[in-house]
């Protein structure tokens, strides 16, 4: 079957098929659900750090008005550990002992006929603990030490090199707790009917949260239900079973009657996860040329104390640039802090940070340009093993985005460009996110009307899913945008891999791909054997399909719609999946490459206040094959924002004696909003990607990764001064 070579739907920057429900308020996310009879819960959170409780007292709450329950680790059923994932063991389940290793922890779910009722009577619970002295420094000796748990750690070369390098650079850098923060509060509907569970969850993984419940509560797959339609943002908190999805499923079977949940915003900051704070320390060994000749790179990040995060912020050092002899080691310190969890751009928005910093003061030492140092040191091939990449236009990102950005008419010397009085700096970054993908499946039907329904059980959480695989099936079947439908959001649907890791869009790409592919072969196998059919005997290999019909390539009159095959066989619809697995570089004889990036950013900073404004951010991305223009800057430009909040303004802070989050809500939790926010210009270069069947690499995470250190790269061009912690606060320009 041949393809078609003109794709006018496939890149183009179509508005999103789900708009309309969104702007309207009729999309539903998973807070909106409701069914006849439900309760409500409310959770109930430890106020140490560390110990064991001695007593729960829950008399007051369940005399308390509407109150139906109150579950404590005395008296919850007892439920089995989900499975371990992609991304590590499982979180730990809730109210299993009267163990507290974190402040905020659950220890207790009231439910009640209202949501005020359970909410006023959660306030009443109380708890008598045995507290010990927490560990919430990630530096404390004291701390257990996890190394190198995932097998990430890299060294190649003579480990001596940084000691006879030329020019040597040793900088430490450390990086804040950031939490995800989406708009909306994570939420959770359980429903059973006898041993049949339906969910109602904010996930970016139904098929994971299917298969986690189904463990827990020891039911088969088949007998639980994941409904996830839309997701009000995730960021990476919605990448785990939370412990207050299950207390919820819990209380609803044991009461045997619905029960609804939604989190405060407080309660976010504990419950679902954050970006780990971490420490690095980097080597940096170069000839007085410019040229690398040893990277050694160390982390150390926060872990709680039970669960499996491993964030390997140095891992990317190992090929991001041309190196001989390069350390990475990655290690994990135990503390008693909330499960961290993915946000946005995981390791490489810190490990990023780090390296790019350093490039920038090696280059600032050398009395070099920035840039030049990374041209310098730009590699066509994998530096681990020798293959090319499957996709790299970084050299084109550096082009592209140095002249859209004007970097040329920088002065390099430090406080050398002002405007009245706002000191003007600025900096750039390399980016890069890796590749990633995990198996996926989805299913193509052709309806007697000519209309089509693709389906996965993915989730879109803004970044576009619906629409650019509605474009994508429309093309290979030759259809209409109007007569496609995408729906996702349900575990009942073919298995797909999370929205996350930028790995969503090619692997799920590729399974539409092979769904719709697939289809029109079982269309044209029932034509071939026609007698009544311009197609007989046809060879699939042979024809395309276009205008809602299938014909011989190059041949639009050899050919037939799908209403008509359809209608001569008796069949009201023809139905085709799809699968994808992700390629193996070793087979594909090159190494997969990620998203690559180059950041241009222009700051202003108050020479007397130490105010810090972004004025300009240049992003030009390598994102492999664009599937849709639109959505796709839309993404980098959402990246970028959050790399604005994570280099100035986000900081979870954590009280250093109580392991209490100081500053749990919006008002006290800086983000980056429209006022932070400048002009974005976002520009892709490259080609599609020749390790995937759809060409894509994923734009999702690459947004972000970048902004922090081109941000405070250009802070130190403007005021001389090198800051190496994030986030960056006028305090520290004064």
């Amino acid at each position: 079957m041949s393809t078609v070579e003109s794709r006018p739907l496939v890149g183009a920057g179509i508005n999103r098929v789900d708009g309309p429900r969104k702007v309207t308020g009729t999309a539903p996310y998973p807070m909106d659900f409701s069914v006849p009879g439900q309760a409500y819960g409310a959770v109930v959170q430890s106020t140490i750090a560390a110990g064991r409780i001695v007593r729960v007292h829950t008399e007051a709450a369940e005399s308390s008005p509407g109150v139906i329950s109150v579950l404590t680790h005395e008296n919850a059923p007892e439920v089995a550990a989900g499975p371990t994932t992609v991304l590590g063991e499982p979180t730990p389940a809730p109210l299993r002992s009267d163990r507290i290793i974190h402040h905020g922890q659950h220890i207790a779910f009231v439910v009640a006929e209202t949501p005020e009722q359970a909410a006023a009577a959660a306030r009443l619970v109380r708890a008598d603990y045995e507290a010990s002295e927490p560990l919430l420094d990630l530096q404390d000796p004291r701390a257990e030490q996890l190394v190198d748990p995932w097998g990430m750690d890299h060294s190649r070369g003579d480990a001596a090199a940084l000691e006879t390098a030329e020019v040597t650079l040793r900088a430490t850098y450390t990086t804040a707790d950031n939490t995800h923060n989406p708009l909306g509060l994570f939420a959770t509907l359980a429903v059973w009917e006898g041993d049949t569970l339906t969910v109602h969850d904010t996930s970016q993984w139904p098929s994971m949260v299917r298969t986690t419940l189904a463990m827990v509560f020891g039911i088969p797959e088949s007998s639980v239900r994941v409904l996830v339609p839309y997701v009000g943002g995730g960021f990476g908190a919605g990448l785990r079973v939370w412990p207050h999805v299950i207390l919820t499923a819990m209380a609803a079977r044991a009461l045997n009657r619905p029960v609804k949940l939604v989190l405060t915003r407080p309660q976010m900051f504990t419950s679902v996860g954050h970006r780990p704070s971490g420490v690095q320390w980097l080597g940096v060994g170069a000839t007085r040329d410019g040229e690398l000749v040893a990277l050694d790179h160390r982390s150390l990040s926060s872990l709680s104390m039970e669960g499996d995060d491993f964030e390997p912020f140095a891992s990317a050092t190992a090929f991001a640039y041309r190196c001989p002899n390069v350390i990475t080691r990655d290690r994990q310190a135990r503390i008693n802090v909330a499960v961290p969890t993915s946000m946005r751009a995981p390791a490489e928005a810190q490990g990023n940070f780090a390296l790019e910093s350093a490039l920038d003061e090696l280059a600032c030492s050398l009395r070099m340009d920035p840039l030049e140092l990374r041209l310098r040191n730009h590699t066509d091939v994998d530096p681990r093993n020798g293959l090319p990449w499957s996709g790299k236009a970084l050299l084109e990102c550096y082009e592209v985005g140095a002249r859209r950005f004007g970097w040329s008419d920088r002065n390099p010397e430090p406080r050398s460009m002002r405007d009245g009085n706002w000191l003007v700096g600025y900096g750039m970054a390399s980016a890069l996110f890796p590749y990633f993908a995990q198996p996926c499946a989805a299913q193509a039907t052709v309806n007697s009307d000519g209309s089509a329904l693709v389906r996965s059980a993915a989730t879109d959480i803004g970044t576009g899913t619906y629409t650019v695989m509605t474009q994508l099936a429309a093309e290979e079947l030759g259809l209409p945008l109007d007569l496609v439908r995408f729906d996702l959001g349900d575990s009942d649907m073919p298995n797909s891999m999370m929205a996350g890791g930028s790995g969503l869009t090619g692997a799920l790409g590729n399974a539409v791909h092979d769904a719709c592919r697939r289809l029109v072969r079982s269309v044209v196998e029932l034509a071939r054997g026609d007698a009544d059919s311009p197609l007989l005997g046809a060879s699939p290999d042979d024809v395309e399909s276009t205008g809602g019909r299938v014909h011989l390539a190059g041949r639009p009159d050899r050919g037939e719609s799908y209403v008509d095959i359809l209608a001569r066989r008796g069949l009201s619809e023809l139905t085709a999946n799809g699968t994808s697995t992700p390629p193996v570089a070793t087979e594909l004889g090159m190494s997969l490459a990620g998203a690559y990036g180059a950041k241009f950013v222009e700051v202003r900073v108050d020479a007397d206040l130490g105010l810090v404004r972004v004025a300009r951010v240049v992003s030009a991305i390598d994102g492999g094959r664009i599937l849709n223009a639109k959505t796709a800057r839309s993404q980098i430009i959402g990246g970028t924002v959050g790399g604005i909040g994570m280099a100035l303004y986000e900081d979870t802070v954590t009280d250093p004696r109580t392991g209490r989050v100081a500053n749990g809500t919006f008002a006290d939790y800086l983000v980056a909003v429209n006022a932070d926010v400048p002009e974005l210009d976002v520009v892709f270069v490259g080609e599609p990607d020749r390790g995937t069947a759809t060409g894509t690499k994923g734009v999702g995470e690459v947004g972000l990764v970048g902004i922090a250190p081109a941000i405070s790269n250009a802070v130190h061009h403007a005021t001389g001064k090198r800051l190496r912690e994030l986030p960056i606060t006028l305090d520290a320009l004064l």
